[in-house]
């Protein structure tokens, strides 16, 4: 698909890494009783009241079609001790949750083990937005952890944590 930009697509996504973010992992069922996982670091609030949050997925995603399926999925904030599970569920290849640290929730896809927060959502609704679809999830239950640490934080290209 061509794009009518008067930018280069590069220097767009270069531009974008100006923004430090923080860094989520989105889990839900996959195939069989399996859950599987994706990193996002395109989670942010959309409103209070009610309860809504989003996440982006590109629509090329060997994932996607799990997630477009999923009615709720669990979304884990990592803390800066994360960065291996985050650099596995970043990219193409493994997407499966095991062998990696959950913890159990109610609603069902499994929650990353000493993540900074969780919430457990319900599907709202997904929006085509160019290449990637935009995930609304209404949140039924959230999870603090009390346990000190400092979040994994996206900068440029490279993972950081705040100190």
């Amino acid at each position: 698909m061509a794009s009518d930009s008067l930018f280069d697509p590069r220097d767009f996504r270069e531009a974008l890494g100006s923004f430090p973010t923080g860094v989520a992992v989105v889990t839900a069922a996959g195939a069989g009783a399996s859950h599987i996982g994706i990193t996002v670091n395109s989670f942010t609030s959309v409103s209070l009241d009610p309860p809504l949050v989003l996440w982006c997925i590109d629509r090329r995603s060997r994932r996607y079609n799990a997630f477009a399926a999923a009615r709720g999925f669990t979304i884990s904030i990592l803390a800066a001790g994360h960065r291996s599970v985050s650099m596995r569920l970043a990219g193409p290849g493994e997407h499966s949750l095991d062998g990696l640290p959950l913890s159990p929730t109610r609603l069902g896809p499994p929650a990353l083990a000493d993540s900074l927060a969780v919430f457990e959502c319900a599907r709202e609704s997904i929006r085509q937005a160019g290449d990637h679809a935009i995930v609304i999830g209404r949140v039924l239950r959230i999870t603090r952890h009390a346990r000190a640490g400092a979040p994994l934080v996206y900068f440029r290209g490279r993972y950081s944590a705040l100190r």
